[in-house]
């Protein structure tokens, strides 16, 4: 078995990655993406790389991973599953009461989202645990029973459980399992205290009730899946990505669906984080731009920020998850007037079908549609040939704005450009200035369709000097699932103080045994086995943490010393000062358990000779207000660019999966490990 595949799905392509582990050589496939079954692009996908590489099957493949949508849509859209919610008695409207705080405070008509359980399916549970463990009143299983039973004839598909103080007493929250079990058989069931054993009421009700909503959808599609993989002959264990970075099987991914809310754009980080670590660039901010949406994230020493939660349409999911931030500004983005006169552009897309008016079915002006226009987009075809243009219907889609603004088709699709620009500039500031890092001290890393298109002129507009373009960037959530090692979280709330090194010893032997015993369930080697401890802390009295990584070895004194400077130096950086005087908390401990995986290796090639020629295809004439107006550009064959090669803007270098856009002053040389590496210009 010679084959590792990685396989992406996003909102207008999917994409699939195979490295030869006998060559070395890296081979990519886009396809159509197919929203109403996105297995069957998939497959197609799949098939039509296997057919390129000379008819090989799926029998060669050691290595299966994947990387998806289908959770996050289904909560989007609200295609979830008909779901029930049990609670402590009192607690079934919490769901819907939420936090006291308004998410838009000055907006007298926004609208809360509806809750994804409906209250005649949120039942009360007369039971009740105290904030230390002592039971106040035991859970009664007949009463339990008979709530089974209302919702087995309410038909529903999951039910939901979420007891008060569960993180501390599971074992009522067990009791109901075990009588759904019996009473609802086939119906998903999702406890608190085993999808998130963490305080903080509604985002641990809001998680538990995603994960069961989001259950039936998931645990169908990935069984279908698994099912048509191998009925066409693959053997290996397919995996699926998690919004931590990790991989986990299938199967263990049908159990916690609301892990999986970033499934796609985390590989992509970690790829992207590996790549231009082994490049030099070990603090990197990543830029995904695809048909929809723009995913940034942050690398510092080669190692993805982590968040422990998220908010998706308005609803908190707290999972441990790589630190991505994502705003509606893609490729199929659309253009559109408000009611001041203002251009504005998405959040809006026209995604995989219709598409941009350019791809021959859409008519509403997209930002590919304006790349088009300007010419710094092939305008006759793009994918390497495998997709016409069409320029005019391009041309018509962008006279949509332009006319009522009294403004050139030029000027409208370069003030397109401008405003995505600035959407993705805004999205980077949140992930970077606002948490106390400068911009100007890491590299960008673009990547999907659209991100080496927009990556220079985002560049200048952050004072970043470095744009670091991957060999393969428009699959580079693909190609990241080939880099990526197999990783669970593990984590318990224990509110402690400094003194108590006990309890913290305690809390993570616990947590360690548990790792274990998952990492011997999937059949990891000891040594591929790694641990990473985290807690989060905070001064009393203060209402959020701060993660501090714990130091390797035994807990002692010694170490909880070292968790308390930390701690302070953290805070120091992220608000500027530190208490000292004050009293400090430990309140969640977090373990990651990795399972170190064979990943696709990074080749380095000898640098050759700095001349590009060879590479030309094209001249073409590129709009670029820069130089004031069209200038004619030499259009690069990325294929074709060898290491040392040296290619200075204005310059469009294309390849299948994107284009790359330099504007004059930039120079770009191709490095050894195959990518360009941009010297931004002034």
């Amino acid at each position: 078995m010679t084959l590792r595949i990685g396989v992406d799905t996003g909102g207008t392509f999917t994409d699939v990655c195979a490295l030869d582990e006998r060559t070395g050589r890296l081979h990519v496939r886009k396809v159509s993406s197919t929203p109403d079954d996105p297995g069957r692009a998939i497959v197609t996908g799949v098939s039509r790389l296997l057919d390129d590489l000379g008819g090989r099957g799926l029998g060669e493949v050691g290595y299966f991973a994947h990387g998806t949508t289908v959770g996050t849509n289904a909560l989007l859209t609200h295609r979830g599953a008909r779901t029930g919610l049990l609670t402590t008695a009192g607690f079934r409207d919490l769901l819907e009461l939420g936090r006291g705080r308004r998410p838009s405070l000055y907006d007298l008509q926004a609208d809360k989202p509806a809750p994804l359980v409906p209250r005649d399916l949120r039942l009360d549970v007369d039971e009740r645990v105290r904030h230390d463990g002592r039971i106040e009143k035991a859970i009664d299983p007949a009463q339990v029973r008979a709530l089974a039973r209302r919702l087995r004839e309410q038909r529903v598909e999951a039910v939901a459980v979420c007891l008060l103080y569960s993180f501390v007493h599971p074992e009522h929250e067990r009791v109901v399992a075990g009588i759904l079990a019996e009473e609802l058989p086939g119906v998903h069931v999702s406890v608190s205290s085993a999808v998130l054993p963490e305080f903080r009421e509604y985002e641990r009700l809001s998680t538990v009730v995603i994960n069961a909503y989001l259950g039936p959808v998931v645990s169908r599609y990935l069984a279908r899946l698994r099912g048509t993989l191998a009925g066409l002959g693959l053997a290996a264990t397919p995996y699926v990505t998690q919004s931590n970075g990790g991989i986990i099987p299938f199967e263990a991914a049908e159990r916690m669906p609301s892990r999986m809310v970033l499934s796609g754009p985390s590989t992509g980080v970690v790829g992207a984080a590996e790549i231009a670590r082994a490049a030099g660039y070990p603090d990197i901010i990543t830029f995904d731009v695809g048909g929809t949406s723009s995913d940034v994230s942050l690398v510092r020493d080669g190692v993805p920020k982590i968040a422990n939660g998220t908010e998706i349409d308005g609803r908190p999911v707290r999972a441990p998850m790589l630190d991505i931030h994502t705003v509606g500004a893609g490729g199929g983005s659309i253009a559109w007037i408000d009611a001041g006169g203002a251009l504005k552009v998405g959040p809006g897309s026209a995604g995989a079908d219709p598409g941009p008016a350019c791809y021959g079915r859409g008519t509403e002006p997209t930002v590919t549609d304006a790349n088009v226009v300007l010419r710094v987009l092939n305008p006759e075809h793009l994918l390497d040939g495998q997709m016409k243009i069409d320029a005019a219907a391009a041309a018509r889609a962008v006279s949509t704005v332009a006319d009522p603004l009294g403004m050139s088709v030029l000027d409208a699709a370069q003030g397109i450009v401008r405003v995505i620009t600035a959407n993705m500039a805004r999205a980077i500031r949140v992930i970077s200035v606002q948490r106390g890092y400068d911009p100007r001290d890491y590299a960008l890393v673009p990547f999907g369709g659209a991100g080496p298109l927009h990556a220079v002129r985002l560049a200048r507009e952050l004072g970043m000097r470095t744009v670091l373009v991957p060999e393969t960037p428009g699959a580079q959530c693909a190609a990241g699932l080939l880099m990526t090692d197999i990783r669970a979280d593990f984590v318990r709330t224990r509110m402690t103080g400094l003194a108590g090194e006990r309890a913290v010893a305690d809390a993570f032997a616990e947590l360690t045994e548990a790792a274990e015993a998952w990492l011997a369930e999937e059949n990891v080697p000891a040594e591929r086995r790694r641990l990473e401890r985290w807690v989060e802390m905070r001064y009393a009295g203060q209402n959020y943490e701060l993660p501090v990584q714990v130091p390797d070895g035994r807990v002692t004194a010694g170490t909880v010393a070292q968790l308390a400077k930390l701690f302070a130096a953290e805070h120091e950086r992220l608000y500027g000062y530190s208490a000292h005087e004050e009293e400090v908390q430990i309140v969640t401990f977090r373990l990651r358990a990795i399972g170190e995986v064979a990943r696709a290796e990074l080749h380095r090639a000898p640098l050759g000779d700095a001349d590009p020629a060879a590479a030309v295809r094209a001249t073409r004439d590129v709009y670029l207000p820069e130089s004031g107006g069209f200038t004619p550009c030499p259009v690069y064959d990325r294929a074709r660019l060898e290491p040392g090669h040296r290619v200075e803007g204005p310059a469009v270098i294309e390849q299948m999966d994107t284009t790359t856009l330099l504007l004059p002053g930039d120079v770009a040389t191709v490095d050894g490990l195959r990518n360009l590496v941009v010297a931004v210009g002034r």
